[in-house]
């Protein structure tokens, strides 16, 4: 397990206007706590970027400003208008499909799944999504459950399973023991 952890480089989360803050902060927060290193990302032409219920959020960078080679996993998170501001992003579109091409870790929450659904990376997988966006994840074998991890791409379902997303990303990174002791440790109700 502790060899993964000096394996793992970083995470980038990337927020547009009109990002979910729980759905984007608790990968960051859970992630940190796992000690892993994340930065926040702005696709915006602003450091800080404020979500779909009113809250700003500085950011560590400029999309301008990042290091994609640096990066082991790109999550994307929901809310609107978040994802249509990531998904109008061309730079992070480009990069979103060099990472699937390389088989490097992708991720999103929400609707943002529907980002992946139209880029095509969704075909032949499990994958799930806010309700009602089932019809953007074209290709897959769309499920309800809280996450799905498919080979290198994550998708979970919304605000109500962060926690769950969060801790399968740190799980990806860290180990499934570290996830599950982190979920103790924060007293989440599905540890086991």
């Amino acid at each position: 397990m502790e060899e993964r952890l000096t394996e793992m480089k970083k995470i980038a989360v990337f927020f547009g206007t009109g990002y979910e803050e729980i759905e984007a902060l608790t990968v960051v927060d859970i992630c940190r706590r796992c000690g892993l290193e994340v930065e926040t990302v702005s696709v915006m032409e602003q450091q800080e970027v404020t979500g779909s219920h009113g809250i700003p959020v500085r950011m560590d960078k400029m999309y301008g400003e990042a290091d994609f080679s640096e990066y082991d996993m790109l999550v994307l998170p929901g809310g609107m208008p978040g994802t249509k501001h990531l998904e109008a992003h061309g730079g992070l579109m480009e990069q979103v499909d060099a990472f699937h091409a390389a088989g490097k870790y992708i991720a999103a929450i929400c609707a943002a799944p529907s980002i992946f659904g139209h880029r095509g990376i969704l075909k032949g997988r499990r994958a799930c999504c806010y309700p009602g966006f089932e019809s953007h994840l074209e290709g897959a074998q769309v499920t309800e459950g809280p996450v799905e991890i498919s080979d290198h791409v994550v998708t979970s379902r919304g605000m109500g399973t962060a926690m769950d997303f969060a801790l399968a990303i740190a799980g990806i990174f860290c180990g499934p023991e570290k996830a599950r002791e982190m979920a103790g440790n924060i007293v989440y109700g599905k540890a086991e």
